[in-house]
C-alpha cells in the first residue's frame, strides 16, 4: 500500500523545486557576468576574464561548503556577530535533510554572485592567482559573516544575526551581495590602480571601448533572466507572492534602463548602449532588497533613480582616477546601497498587503527604520571596503597583485594562459 502523500509534503516538494529552480537560475547569472565582462573589455583578455568568471565560481563554492557557510548560517555567537556550525554542511534548524541541502544550494549560488561581481572592476590587469587567493577569501570569510549579521535568522532563530534583531530588511541581497561585492570591487581597482593609458596626460579620462558590445548585452540579459530566480526564489518557496516580487523586479528593470539611456544621451549627446546596459543591472540591483515590500509603483520610481545614480556614478569614478571597465562599482556598490536605502523609504504597510511591522517614511514611518537601514548599510560598507583593501594591498605587498606592464600591453590570454580566445577565429579568417 502506498504512503499517503499529505498536504503539507506537498507544499515540502513543491518549496524544494521551486528553490532549486531559482538557484539553477541564478547560476546562469555566472554566464551573464561573464558575457558582459568580456564584451566590455578587449579581445586580448577574454580567455582570461572566461577563466576567472569560471574558477570564482568553482573555488568560491568549495570555500563556502567547507568554511563560509557554517560562519553564515552557524548559531550565532558574539552577540549576532558571528555564526558557527562546524566544517561542511552547516547544522542547520532542521536538521540535515533534504531542506538542507536545497537551502545550502540556494545560498551557494548567491555567495558566487558576491564573489564574481569583483572580476568586472579588477579586469585587464589582475594576476590570475591573485584573484583566485581573492575569491576563495570572500566566499570563505568575508561574504559570509557579513551575511550572518543580515541572513543568518535563514537557518533558525538560533542563527540570527545582530542587524536582523534590529529590523534589518534585505530581502534578496542589495547590501548582502551587492553592496558587499561592489565595496570590494571599489577596493580591488583602488589597489591595482587603472589600466595603461586610461588616463591622459591632463588628466581626463582615455575611453577604452569594449569588443563586443553583442556579448555584453546577451549578458545582460541573461543576468536580467537570473534575477527572476535571484528576487522571486529567495521566498524559497512555492507561494503566490513571488508573482509580485517578478514584476517589481521586471518594472524596476526597465525604468533603470530608461532612465540611464535618457541620463547618458544628455550628458554623451549620444544614446550609449553600455550605459542603457547598466542602467538594467542598477534598477535590478537596487530593487533587489526591497522587492517584497514596495507597492508597484514604487519599483518604477526605485529603478528610475538607479538609471540615474548608474550614469552619475560612471562619470564621478572617471573624475576620481579610479578605473573600472565595466562599471562593477556603480551598478552594485552605489545602487545595492539605494536600494536598502529604499526599503526604509517605501516599505509599503502591511494593511496594503505589503511589508512588515516597519514602515517606509513615505507612508508615515519614522527615521528609525531608514536609520536601520542606513546602519546596514554603514556597517556593512566599513566590513567590505576594509576587509576587501587588507585582502588586496596584502596582495600587493607580495608583488603578485598586479600583472607587468608587457603583459598587460600584450594581453592576458597569451601572457597568463597561453591561449588566444580567438584563436578559431582567426584562422578561418585568413584561410
Amino acid at each position: 500500500m502506498e504512503p499517503e502523500i499529505t498536504s503539507a509534503a506537498v507544499q515540502t516538494n513543491l518549496n524544494v523545486v521551486w528553490t532549486l529552480i531559482a538557484g539553477i537560475l541564478v547560476f546562469t547569472m555566472q554566464a551573464g557576468f561573464a558575457l558582459v565582462e568580456t564584451g566590455f573589455t578587449r579581445a586580448k583578455n577574454a580567455a582570461n576574464i572566461m577563466m576567472k568568471n569560471l574558477m570564482d565560481f568553482a573555488a568560491g563554492s568549495l570555500a563556502f561548503y567547507v568554511l563560509g557557510a557554517a560562519l553564515m548560517f552557524g548559531a550565532s555567537k558574539a552577540a549576532g556577530w558571528l555564526g558557527w556550525g562546524g566544517l561542511g554542511m552547516p547544522s542547520l534548524a532542521t536538521g540535515e535533510g533534504v531542506w538542507d541541502w536545497t537551502f545550502l544550494f540556494f545560498q551557494t549560488m548567491f555567495a558566487a554572485t558576491a564573489a564574481t561581481i569583483v572580476s568586472g572592476a579588477v579586469a585587464e590587469r589582475i594576476e590570475f592567482k591573485s584573484y583566485l587567493i581573492y575569491s576563495i577569501l570572500v566566499s570563505a570569510v568575508v561574504y559570509p559573516i557579513s551575511g550572518h549579521w543580515m541572513w543568518g535568522g535563514l537557518a533558525g532563530a538560533q542563527s540570527a544575526g545582530w542587524l536582523e534583531g534590529l529590523g534589518f530588511h534585505d530581502f534578496a541581497g542589495s547590501t548582502v551581495v551587492h553592496s558587499v561585492g561592489g565595496w570590494i570591487a571599489l577596493a580591488g581597482a583602488i589597489a591595482l590602480g587603472p589600466r595603461i593609458g586610461k588616463y591622459r596626460p591632463d588628466g581626463s579620462a582615455n575611453p577604452i571601448p569594449g569588443h563586443a558590445l553583442v556579448l555584453g548585452t546577451l549578458g545582460v540579459f541573461l543576468l536580467w533572466i537570473g534575477w527572476f530566480g535571484f528576487n522571486p526564489g529567495s521566498y524559497t518557496a512555492g507561494v503566490c507572492s513571488i508573482g509580485r516580487v517578478a514584476m517589481t523586479t521586471n518594472l524596476a528593470a526597465c525604468a533603470g534602463t530608461i532612465a540611464a539611456l535618457v541620463t547618458a544621451w544628455l550628458i554623451m549627446g549620444k544614446p550609449d548602449l553600455t550605459m542603457a546596459l547598466n542602467g538594467s543591472l542598477a534598477g535590478l540591483v537596487a530593487i533587489t532588497a526591497p522587492c517584497d515590500v514596495v507597492t508597484a509603483n514604487a519599483s518604477v520610481v526605485i529603478g528610475l533613480v538607479a538609471g540615474v545614480l548608474v550614469v552619475l556614478s560612471v562619470f564621478a569614478l572617471d573624475r576620481l582616477h579610479i578605473d573600472d571597465p565595466v562599471g562593477a562599482v556603480s551598478v552594485h556598490c552605489v545602487n545595492g546601497v539605494w536600494g536598502t536605502l529604499a526599503v526604509g523609504l517605501f516599505a509599503a504597510p502591511v494593511s496594503a498587503g505589503y511589508g512588515n511591522e516597519m514602515v517606509g517614511l513615505f507612508y508615515g514611518g519614522g527615521l528609525g527604520f531608514l536609520g536601520v537601514q542606513a546602519t546596514g548599510v554603514v556597517c556593512t560598507a566599513a566590513w567590505a571596503f576594509g576587509t576587501g583593501l587588507v585582502i588586496f594591498f596584502a596582495l600587493k605587498k607580495l608583488g603578485i597583485l598586479r600583472v607587468s606592464a608587457k603583459t598587460e600591453l600584450k594581453g592576458l590570454d597569451l601572457v597568463e594562459h597561453g591561449q588566444d580566445a580567438y584563436a578559431s577565429f582567426q584562422f578561418f579568417s585568413n584561410t
